[in-house]
Parts: C-alpha cells; structure tokens; sequence
C-alpha cells in the first residue's frame, strides 16, 4: 500500500487486515455521528439543560454539578464524531485507531447521558462508582482465564467456579464469619482449578469439555445444595454484607475519590491483584517461564521448565482468583446465594479478557468497560427513557459481543493455547 492509497481504496484491493480495521472503525464513528446528529440533538428540547452530579452526599464538593445545554453538547460530539470518521476513512496513516475508537465512544455515551438526562439531574458520579463495583466479577473472571490461557489451558469453567465459590461463601460466612467465608471461597475455587487441571493436564480431556462439564455441575449442585439445605436453614443464607473501607483524604478528592477510595476490600484487592500479575507476568522469572509454557511448551521443557507443574499451578491460581470473585458476589453484591447467582459474569469475563488481550492491565480496562455498561443499564431505568427496560438488561451482553466480535482489532492468543503437552 503506497503512502497515497487511503485505507478505503486498501479494503477494495484487499489490502492489510489492520487497513479494513481503520475502515470499519471510521464507518462505526461515522454512524454513530449520525445517530447523535439526528437522534440525540433533534431529540431534546432547544434550551433543555442537562444536570451531571459530580458529588454524592457525605463527600467533599457534594454539590459540585456541571450543566449543560443537551442540544448544543449533542452538535458539538456529532461533528466531533463525524470529523474522526472522516480521518479514518480518507488517511492511509493507521495508526491511534484505539485511540479514536476509544475516544468517540466515550463522547457517544456523554451525549446518550445528556439526550436521557435532558431536564433532570443524573448522578455521574454515582454511575461510575457503580461500574467500579460492577467491574470486580468481571475483572477477576478475566484475570482467572488469563492465568490459565497464559500457560496454554482453556478455562471455559470461570462461570462454575464463581458460582459454586459464591455458595461456600454464604454458608461459612454466615455460620463462621467473613474471614472464614472468604478463604474457603478461595478454597473452592482453586479445588475446581485443581480438578480441570487434572483433567485437562494428567488425562487431556478437551478443555472446552472440562469447562462445560464444571459449568454444569456447579449450577445443578448449588441449586440442588440450595434448595436442600438454605431453603430450611435460613440462618446458613443470612451473611454479613463486607463494609465499605474509607480511605482518609483520598476519598473527599472531587470524583476519582467516591469512584476508588470508598470501597470494601474486595475492590481495593482487585487493583492490588491487577498490579501485582501485570509486574509478575512481564518482570519476573514466574511470568517468563509461564509466558513460555503457553507459547512453546517442547522448548521450554528443553531448557528445564516443568510444563506439567507450571500449568498446574497457574490453574490453581487462577481457580484462586475465581474463589474471590465469587465471595465477592455472594458478601458484597447480594449478601445472600441465590441460584444462578453469577449471570453469565464467568463468560463477560472471559470476553475481558480477550479485550484486554490476555493482559492484566488491559482485563482490569475491559472489566471496567463493561462495568460501565452495566451501570449505565441501571441509571437509565432510573431516568425512566423511553428505551424498554429489556434493552436496558441487554446492555453488558451486546457490549461483550462487540467487543469480542471485530473493535477488539487482532489479538493473538498464546501459541499454545488449548493444546495438551505430551512428554517425549
């Protein structure tokens, strides 16, 4: 592709994959521009303010408010939105498409916000705290297949292990404590990495098979255990909910401090868990042997690496993680097990971590995308727009279909992802 063919003429000519991408972003911009332009600006009433709340009550600045004018805000993204489109399309120069794409759609969801906050006030702040919280399943989820698909085993059974770690949760929790709901929800969860380990590593059963088969059995065992046993003794279904930890002077910083400092430890344990494997897996000889298992087992095993043993204790960890994921659920969101707790949470994280491009870092961005989505699904019934409430529900799932469907651009799994190693 020569410096003048723009990546139009490129996708006509069949040219670079990353070409057809810049296309596909700039007709997704362009049609969103369309939709903002025609929808969201004729769509409100001229003058028609819109009150974005950047405080909640109890916090410094609480009446801290930003209003704006629904209309003029929505002229002013779609001619944005348009102009990146235009940039797409027309220049051959590929690079920052992320960026563009990544910046469009946050300007797309500020004019939505405006368009349905259209003489009311919304709680901005309030929204994004939310998707914090919403974030934490999602995100540990895809740390959880990140550690397994890093040294090459598929975990399908993300969903099972939340699930079933969320069931132990309660019923320790509410017998025994917090402290002791907690670990044996990490207990389970690495119990059932163990188990696909062994499965998938000792006798090399189709992983995709291991993951359905946890899936299944964890929902068919806690509703069974769940209407056996909670159903009569209540008192095992009653733990108490984790309190929030309020950070000292950082949680009365306007907006980022109600976001990420006021939080239980759960949330402050995601971010700890986030920095900690995005250092061990890129700066640590743990991380270059596990990087080397997943991408050519044969030769790491030719300089003395144990591939059994490294895969079997990434799983277990990964299965840890989950662990902590579900008594997340089960002590913070509901403080109760109900079945089907987990709502397909295992499988968005999943498509996290595929986003995040088996990254931690990149996980904890795509679980936070999501978690917006799922905030955004609630204020919005709040607001009572004219959108159903059944489109609202869609939100998180639609979001991970795209996401997972073509805007992820090319990712690239672990060479030897999903592939049994067999010893010479």
């Amino acid at each position: 592709m020569t410096a003048a063919t723009s990546p139009v003429e490129a996708v006509l000519t069949r040219a670079t994959p990353e070409a057809r991408r810049s296309v596909i972003v700039g007709f997704v911009l362009l049609s969103l521009a369309v939709i903002v332009l025609f929808v969201f600006a004729f769509g409100s009433e001229e003058g028609e303010m819109a009150t974005f709340n950047l405080g909640l009550p109890g916090y410094a600045n609480q009446s801290l408010a930003w209003v704006v004018n629904a209309r003029f805000l929505s002229y002013l993204v779609g001619g944005f939105l348009g102009f990146l489109a235009v940039r797409r399309l027309q220049r051959a120069n590929l690079r920052r498409t992320d960026l563009a794409l990544g910046v469009g759609l946050c300007l797309f969801v500020l004019s939505f916000l405006a368009w349905a906050a259209a003489g009311q006030a919304f709680s901005l702040v309030g929204m994004l705290r939310s998707s914090v919280t919403s974030s934490v399943a999602i995100t540990l989820g895809a740390l959880t297949g990140l550690m397994c698909e890093r040294v090459g085993v598929i975990n399908i059974g993300i969903e099972g292990q939340l699930l079933t770690a969320s069931f132990v949760s309660v019923v320790l929790s509410s017998a025994f404590g917090t402290l002791a709901g907690v670990v044996g929800g990490i207990a389970t969860g690495a119990l059932l990495g163990l188990l696909l380990a062994w499965l998938a590593i000792r006798f090399r059963v189709d992983q995709i098979i291991v993951g359905v088969v946890i899936n299944i059995l964890a929902l068919g065992l806690t509703s069974y255990l769940a209407s056996r046993i909670l159903s009569v003794s209540q008192d095992l279904n009653a733990p108490e909910r984790v309190p929030s930890l309020r950070l000292p002077f950082l949680a009365d910083t306007p907006v980022l401090g109600p976001m990420f400092f006021d939080h239980n430890f759960f949330v402050y344990g995601m971010f700890m868990l986030v920095a900690l494997l995005q250092v061990a897996l890129f700066r640590t000889r743990w991380g270059l042997r596990s990087r080397a298992v997943g991408e050519h087992p044969r030769a790491a095993d030719t300089v003395g690496i144990d591939v059994f043993k490294t895969r079997y204790r990434n799983v277990i960890m990964g299965g840890m993680i989950a662990g902590f994921g579900g008594s997340y659920l089960a002590l913070t969101v509901i403080s109760r097990f109900e079945e089907n707790l987990t709502g397909g949470i295992g499988f968005i994280g999943l498509a996290a971590m595929i986003f995040g491009r088996w990254t931690p870092i990149g996980a904890l961005a795509a679980g936070l995308l999501f978690g917006v989505s799922t905030g955004l699904s609630t204020k919005l019934g709040v607001l009572g727009t004219p959108i159903p409430s059944e489109f609202l529900l869609m939100i998180p799932y639609v979001a991970t279909i795209i996401a997972v469907a073509g805007l992820v651009g090319r990712v690239r799994a672990p060479a030897a992802d999903g592939q049994p190693y067999i010893k010479d």
